[in-house]
């Protein structure tokens, strides 16, 4: 199944999420999603996603000097983030159950 059009609605959310327990930087949240199954994203998603999240005021980022190439900038969860996670995910579950019932109806 192409998963591509679902992936675009809900990548802020990943993303977010992927965010809660540590900080990140580009490559490392792409694969902390890779490894939670998200093995179709594409590497300019995630980086797009990080910035226009940054940009809109939900992450807040650092850069951290790297001995193995050019410096890391990490983002973090701020506590519009924060919100915005609690929120975004509220949202998905409601949206999961009517699914899920649609789905499952006979």
């Amino acid at each position: 199944m192409d998963t591509s059009q679902l992936l675009r609605g809900v990548l802020d959310l990943a993303v977010l999420a992927a965010l809660r327990g540590d900080d990140g930087y580009g490559y490392e949240v792409l694969r902390r999603l890779r490894a939670a199954g998200l093995t179709e994203l594409g590497d300019a998603s995630v980086y797009g996603t990080l910035r226009r999240l940054y940009q809109a005021g939900l992450l807040t980022s650092y850069v951290v000097p790297s001995d193995e190439g050019p410096h890391r900038k990490y983002y973090s969860l701020n506590a519009a983030g924060r919100t915005r996670l609690e929120e975004s995910a509220a949202t998905w579950r409601d949206f999961a159950g009517i699914m899920t019932r649609l789905v499952e109806e006979e």
